[in-house]
Formats: structure tokens, sequence, C-alpha cells
């Protein structure tokens, strides 16, 4: 079973936290919603998971690739999708994409009422996230010859394919179990710490959205001070074997200061007994993953090619300032010039200081 075939039944990037049902979404409510989500995806990884045989009045946000069709949702949809650009203000571009007549093969379903719509700003916006909404349309009649005809195969193909950041600097960065050798850090707290009574919200933010304003800020914080916390009390542990190795070494040279230096074993930290070789090593990993993260994406992406700079001098033109030189020179012996003749005329002597040296 592979990634691939999985990704070809339907297996999609999901917002992890549910979105409320609703019967209806406004265009105000479908903008707002995008524009929040491109924020909070830059934190929250999006989990691979199927659509299938969506209830009316199911939502949820995914990240597609725009040029890519959208997945399979388990539903027979028995007209072409229909797709319309709307204006949505200050410079943005709403694609509403409609498909009607659907309904699931094989189920109670005695008509095709079924109706999928999907939100995406084309402009002003994130074109790989898509807010879809499937609630109930006009009915029309099943066609007989696909009535039982299953659109997808069952049971569908389960992926372990961990939770990735889709938006931002972190894009593309797995979030791996605690325990497991990925590369990777801890995941944020499930959806039911998230959506629990008092948490965080966004004021003003759209209905069933709160939930995705809540970033983890803390969450690496913790993470570095549960792994220092571990390296030290890793660190007590190797002095005090360096400690009751050096006791040893004294007691076997036969030291004459006493009794060897007795070494308080109370057991306070035998927590320390469960750290292993692969955890600390695992630890010291994650510690500089994102350091080491930001390192080699300078490297692969950053400005390694530099144009020469130019010279301060390239600003100017050898020739037009010698043009403009020999001209001043030009005007200056003819000032010189005029101003003699002038002094000629008056009969006065002339001042001219070329020629004469001061004198003490």
């Amino acid at each position: 079973m592979s990634f691939q075939q999985a990704t070809q039944d339907g297996l999609c990037l999901q917002y992890p936290d549910p979105l409320p049902h609703s019967a209806e979404v406004s265009l105000e409510t479908a903008v707002t919603t995008l524009m929040r989500a491109i924020q909070m995806s830059e934190n929250r990884p999006f989990h691979y998971r199927y659509i299938d045989k969506p209830a009316e009045g199911t939502m949820a946000m995914l990240f597609l690739d725009p040029r890519a069709r959208f997945p399979n949702d388990g539903i027979r949809w028995q007209e072409p999708d229909t797709v319309r650009l709307i204006p949505a203000g200050g410079g943005r571009e709403l694609e509403v994409s409609e498909s009607r007549f659907g309904f699931v093969p094989g189920s109670q379903d005695q008509n095709a009422w079924r109706l999928r719509r999907r939100y995406r700003l084309v402009k002003g916006g994130h074109p790989s996230l898509v807010l879809v909404h499937y609630t109930r349309g006009p009915p029309a009649p099943i066609s007989p010859g696909v009535a039982n005809l299953p659109v997808r195969v069952y049971p569908l193909r389960t992926v372990n394919e961990p939770p990735t950041i889709v938006i931002g600097d972190k894009a593309g960065q797995k979030f791996y179990p605690p325990g497991t050798p990925g590369p990777g850090m801890q995941p944020p707290p499930p959806p039911s710490a998230v959506n629990a009574p008092g948490g965080p919200t966004i004021p003003g933010g759209p209905p069933g959205m709160g939930n995705m304003a809540f970033n983890h800020p803390g969450a690496t914080a913790a993470m570095v001070n549960q792994q220092n916390a571990a390296m030290e009390q890793l660190e007590r542990r190797r002095e005090r074997e360096r400690e009751k190795e050096r006791a040893a070494a004294r007691e076997r040279a036969g030291s004459t200061s006493g009794r060897p230096q007795h070494i308080n074993d109370d057991g306070s930290d035998d927590e320390t007994d469960q750290i292993s070789t692969r955890t600390l090593a695992l630890t010291r990993y994650k510690r500089n993953h994102e350091f080491m993260n930001d390192v080699f994406r300078q490297a692969a992406f950053g400005d390694k090619n530099r144009p020469p700079q130019p010279s301060p001098y390239s600003i100017f033109n050898k020739e037009d300032l010698e043009r403009k030189t020999a001209q001043l020179q030009a005007d200056i012996e003819l000032l010189k010039q005029k101003t003699a003749e002038r002094q000629k005329g008056r009969g006065l002597p002339d001042v001219s200081m070329e020629g004469q040296a001061l004198t003490a």
C-alpha cells in the first residue's frame, strides 16, 4: 500500500481540528476563514486524511495543489463543476467551484441532492488553501446505470504519514510522535486541548475558527527545558561515576588519608538511569534540528552567487567630466579677459594676484 496509491484514492492534507457544521457559508465568512487559515497554518501541521461520504453541513480546510483535481470524497457527481470568480475587496479574488447533483452509490439516497462548494483565494491569499463545504442542493434523479457503482475501493488504505507544516518558514517540516526516531519535534496538543472551554480564540473570527488561532509558542520552549533537565541529570550521573572511580583508585593506591570518601548514593537521582544512549542522541538531534534547518535552507535557497559590487566611481563618466572641465576652464579665461578689458578701459591698475608671491 504505497503512499502514492493512497493519494490517488483521495488522501489529502487537512487542518487537524474539525470545523463546525453549517447549512450555509457566506462569501464573507469564506474569505475571512481563508485569510485566518494562512496565519494558523504556519504553526499547526496538517494531517493526511480521507474525505469519505461527508454528511450535510460538513466543512473542512484542505491544502491542495491548485493544478490537481479535487480528491475523491466517496460521492458521485452527475454534473461537471462550475467555477466563478468573485471580487472580494482589498485586491482579493475568490474562486467558487460548485458541484451539484451528488449521491453516495449503494446508500439510502433516493435522489442526487448533495451539493459541494469549494472556496479558494486566487488573489490576495494562498491559492493552495481550500475551504470545502457540503450542503443540500436541489434534488435530481439518480441515473440507474451508476446508482450502485462505487466511486472508490473499500476499505481505504492506511498510510502512517506524519503531520506536516504546509505554509511559512517551516513548510515541509514533519512532526513525528514522541519516542520515534523521526527528524521532527513533538506534535502540538490534541484537538481536545485546543477546543477546551476557555481556550484561546481570535476575537472577531468566523464561527468555528477560534480553535485555529491556537499557536504553540511555548511548546518548543517546554521541549528544550525538558531536554536540558535530562542532560543535566545525565551529567550529574557521570560526575558521580567519576567520583567513584577516583575513590576506588585512591583505595587501590593505599592512600594514607583514611578511608575512602563516602559517596552519597541515596538513590535520589535514580530517574536518570532510564536515559538511554539512543534517547540522548535523539534529544540532541531534536534540540539542534531547527538551527540546522535554517542553515540548510540558506545553503540551498540563499543568495550564493551575488553579482560583483559596482565601483563607487561607476556613476561618473570620465569623458563628460573632461568635457565639463574644459568648458569651465574656457569660461574662466573668458571672464578674466573681460575683467582685464574693463579695468584697462577705466584706467585701473591690474590687481591680479597671479605671479605674485606672499611676503612675510
